[in-house]
């Protein structure tokens, strides 16, 4: 078998590594556009930041791919003809395979805003934007940040350790508003103040504004602001990359579609990660996952259907982890951002507002734990998963809270306020905490 794999991300090369084990003699081949090596995509704001160097975000040495004989080609496949089983490459080469798995990723998502094609506009999403930021950031003075999410603080802390003054627009009321209730908004937003990062809460972007050499000198905002800037990020989102399944017979809607196994509408084309649009989403989930562990499980299971092991893909618990300046954040479950029938909240914050604790429930009995918001702690996902999968009651939950306590040993723990506090707001289902056995118990 010929399997062809177009993406070299963590579903490309999970599925390639997934591969190589369960048929040592298979014939892989990774085509890429990208990079001529797999890297961490989340890692490349360390980059830019000076804390690591390229070399140092590239999970595997450069000896690696041919020691497990995974062949690598350093080019953009450009038309797929599905009945010949035959791609073509933008360096004039073909290349044949048996069994093809696309896993073209994401890439920024635009707006038709006048002027987004001005130099110095971009997204960020993998090494070539990288590479463009840090040419088009060089030795300017502001930066204008458009959006709200993970990507947005990332971009605001990125031109921050440059001491390039970041604006940030976001269009809700509050910081991530769509997925943070108000409280941990509300840390979020110290982090900003703590940072002298401006943040126009309620604003979007109306217009881009460029010199005459066609570079970008200000944006427009729907306030009527003009804010002069040298350089415009945009965080507002990602789009699933079609431009190859959309030279082929390959179904597309919002993404490439495919069934639970991960097959598309084409006998032998197969697609996962960002790319990948379930028909059939389970229940709770959402058609389009563009997570990395989720394109990490993605390849994982894509590779046994490819290796005739046909396994359905099966999320399983949400969760997903970030950092926002100092701040970590790490949610798990149901964990919606607005009340939500039938769920009840308990919220503890630090007095130092360094440190917030969510934890949803099920309002009626047996009051089953549903979902976590932790930030600034640092919680066990195994413990975390297993209580949402077995629905323990929230009272089970608080009196052994320590067990999912995953700070480092000598750092202040606070299961005994939490607690305390869970008491004062739900009298009715106070609980005791119980003391962790070991060396470690400080409780």
């Amino acid at each position: 078998m010929h399997l062809v794999i177009i993406g070299n991300g963590i579903t490309g090369v999970t599925c390639a590594l997934t591969v190589r084990r369960l048929q040592p003699e298979a014939r892989i081949t990774l085509v890429s556009g990208e990079s001529a090596h797999h890297y961490s995509r989340t890692a490349l704001m360390y980059v830019y930041m000076g804390h690591l160097r390229y070399q140092d975000i590239k999970p595997y040495g450069d000896w690696f791919w041919d020691e497990n004989r995974l062949g690598l080609v350093h080019a953009t496949a450009t038309a797929l003809n599905a009945s010949e089983k035959l791609l073509t490459l933008d360096n004039g080469s073909t290349l044949s395979y048996d069994q093809l798995l696309l896993a073209t990723g994401s890439e920024s998502k635009l707006f038709g805003w006048p002027g987004q094609h001005l130099a110095g506009v971009q997204g960020l999403y993998g090494l070539p934007d990288l590479e463009a930021m840090a040419r088009d950031t060089h030795g300017i003075n502001r930066g204008v940040v458009v959006g709200g999410g993970l990507i947005g603080v990332e971009l605001a802390e990125m031109l921050h350790t440059r001491g390039i003054e970041p604006v940030v627009l976001v269009r809700d009321a509050r910081y991530w508003g769509s997925v943070l209730p108000p409280e941990e908004a509300n840390l979020v937003d110290r982090q900003f103040q703590e940072n002298h990062v401006a943040v126009r809460y309620g604003t979007e972007l109306r217009e881009i504004l460029g010199d005459a050499q066609g570079r970008v000198r200000a944006v427009v905002t729907t306030a009527g602001e003009e804010i002069a800037c040298q350089w415009v990020g945009l965080a507002t989102g990602v789009t699933p990359n079609l431009t190859l399944a959309k030279t082929s017979d390959v179904e597309t809607d919002k993404g490439i579609l495919v069934d639970e196994f991960l097959r598309t509408s084409v006998p032998g084309v197969f697609a996962a990660g960002d790319c990948a649009q379930h028909r059939q989403p389970g229940a709770g989930e959402v058609p389009i996952e563009q997570l990395w562990y989720t394109g990490r499980m993605q390849g994982e299971t894509v590779a046994h259907t490819i290796c005739g092991q046909a396994t359905a893909y099966r999320r399983g618990i949400w969760f997903n982890s970030a950092k926002f300046f100092n701040l970590e954040y790490q949610t798990y479950g149901q964990a919606p951002a607005e009340p939500t029938p039938g769920l009840s909240s308990f919220y503890w914050e630090h007095p130092a507002a360094r440190a917030a604790l969510r934890i949803y429930f099920q309002a009626d009995a047996p009051h089953a734990v549903v979902g976590f918001n932790a930030l600034g702690l640092r919680l066990r996902h195994a413990a975390c998963e297993r209580w949402i999968r077995e629905y323990a009651p929230v009272g089970t939950v608080l009196a052994h809270l320590g067990a999912a306590n995953f700070d480092p040993e000598f750092t202040r723990q606070h299961e005994k306020a939490i607690v305390a506090d869970f008491n004062r707001q739900f009298p009715a289902l106070a609980v005791a905490l119980k003391q962790r056995k070991g060396l470690f118990a400080r409780f």
